[in-house]
Order: C-alpha cells, then sequence, then structure tokens
C-alpha cells in the first residue's frame, strides 16, 4: 500500500569513500603533471624568452606545491578513515590551481 518497500538497503560501506577520494587525488595530479608537461613544452618550443622560462619556472614550482598537497591527502586517505580536509590544505590546493591557471594564461599570450 504506502511507499514502504519490503527490501531495506544495504548498509553503506564507509571503506570506499577514502578509497574515491584517494583515486581521484591521483588523477587530479596525474592532470597536473600532463598539463605542466605541455605548458612548458608549448612555451619553450619556438625559443624561450624570459618572460617563457619564468612561467615555466613558477608552474613547475606549482605543480611540485600540488604535488605535495595531493601525496599528503593520499597519504591520509590511506591510513583508514581520515579527518575532513583542513582548510589550510584546502586554500592551498585552490591557490595552486588557480595560479596555475594564471600561468597558463601568461604562457599562451
Amino acid at each position: 500500500m504506502g511507499g514502504v518497500s519490503a527490501h531495506a538497503s544495504p548498509p553503506r560501506d564507509p571503506g570506499l569513500q577514502p578509497e574515491r577520494t584517494r583515486l581521484a587525488w591521483r588523477r587530479t595530479t596525474l592532470t597536473w603533471t600532463v598539463a605542466a608537461v605541455l605548458g612548458a613544452r608549448a612555451a619553450l618550443h619556438d625559443g624561450a624568452s624570459a618572460v617563457d622560462v619564468v612561467a615555466c619556472a613558477l608552474c613547475l614550482l606549482l605543480w611540485l606545491g600540488f604535488l605535495a598537497v595531493g601525496h599528503r591527502r593520499m597519504t591520509a586517505l590511506t591510513t583508514g578513515r581520515p579527518p575532513a580536509i583542513g582548510p589550510r590544505t584546502a586554500t592551498a590546493a585552490a591557490l595552486c590551481t588557480a595560479a596555475l591557471a594564471v600561468c597558463a594564461v601568461a604562457m599562451i599570450l
């Protein structure tokens, strides 16, 4: 009669969420690596000006910073159920992403 089903849904497995999050961080760091390599290749392909070299160096530093943030988070996710991402870590990841976008625009223009 009512909307109540006879079958109860199985309990949620809390172990899957950290695994999905860890894999998402891994995909994101791989994407950053590809973007940084392709950006450096494009900027330095037909002779490099001083601005191009500085932009590539800045992208490299941002890439290393994001890898450090991602590695810390992935390591925390392997030790069971970690606490929520901290505001400093989230801010660092967001700032690295925004700064990389600015560097990409600078290299294209």
